[in-house]
């Protein structure tokens, strides 16, 4: 799968997700459905979704004991989206039972990669309410490590990260980089950021992009400048 900008479709409602896309007049950006939207509007929304073309990150963030998520993973494999994705806290025998449920009887599914820290999350907050000593980018590269030696097709990470995730884990293994905003966007509550032209020069395989699209005055407009920083085109 070529390097793409995700659209990150956080609506509380089918109606609002489809207006929303209904904007883009042909094109069919790769979306991300996290909990919001899939919790209000469930499995139906994925089927819409892909009936009108589009490839689909299903961002549940699954994180539970290894049987539960295994068998959540087998359900989740007949949506057919695109990508999805657990919690490398989970450890390695969650991340092995999860690529054991999502593949098919055929052998095919969809990707899979791990979350290793929250671009929320910061150093000090990893210290201090996580109670994790080691820095955060060590922290980082051990789990996309475990994710890689359970199989997993990629992690997601902060763009501050990817570079050494590719280093460490190698070129083919993917980064799914959140925190992207626009040089002269607003931060919000992300913590650990970097704009879609610096995430495209520093191994970032995927950017996912809510508010700076979402929120734009021309969603349109945004997206095809993200594109153009990110990729270059």
């Amino acid at each position: 799968m070529n390097k793409d900008v995700i659209i990150a479709l956080d609506f509380p409602t089918k109606d609002e997700t489809l207006a929303f896309l209904d904007q883009f007049q042909g094109r069919k950006p790769f979306v991300k459905i996290g909990m919001e939207l899939f919790y209000a509007e469930g499995p139906a929304i994925i089927r819409e979704i892909k009936t009108r073309g589009h490839k689909i990150f299903l961002d549940l963030k699954l994180h539970d004991i290894p049987n539960t998520v295994k068998r959540a993973m087998s359900v989740l494999s007949h949506l057919d989206v695109d990508m999805v994705n657990v919690h490398a806290a989970g450890a390695s025998a969650m991340m092995k039972g999860a690529l054991e449920g999502l593949t098919r009887a055929d052998g095919t599914r969809s990707l899979l990669i791990a979350v290793t820290q929250l671009t929320s999350t910061d150093a000090e907050t990893l210290k201090n309410e996580l109670l994790i000593d080691t820095p955060m980018e060590e922290t980082v590269m051990r789990y996309a490590k475990n994710a890689a030696d359970s199989g997993l097709d990629g992690v997601v990470c902060s763009p501050l990260e990817a570079r050494k995730v590719k280093d460490a884990c190698g070129e083919k293994f993917l980064t799914v980089t959140p925190g992207i905003r626009f040089a002269d966007g607003d931060v919000g509550d992300q913590k650990r950021i970097m704009t879609p032209e610096r995430a495209g020069q520093s191994g970032s395989d995927f950017i996912v992009v809510g508010r700076p699209i979402t929120q734009a005055a021309d969603p349109v407009a945004a997206y095809e400048r993200c594109c153009k920083e990110f990729l270059g085109q």
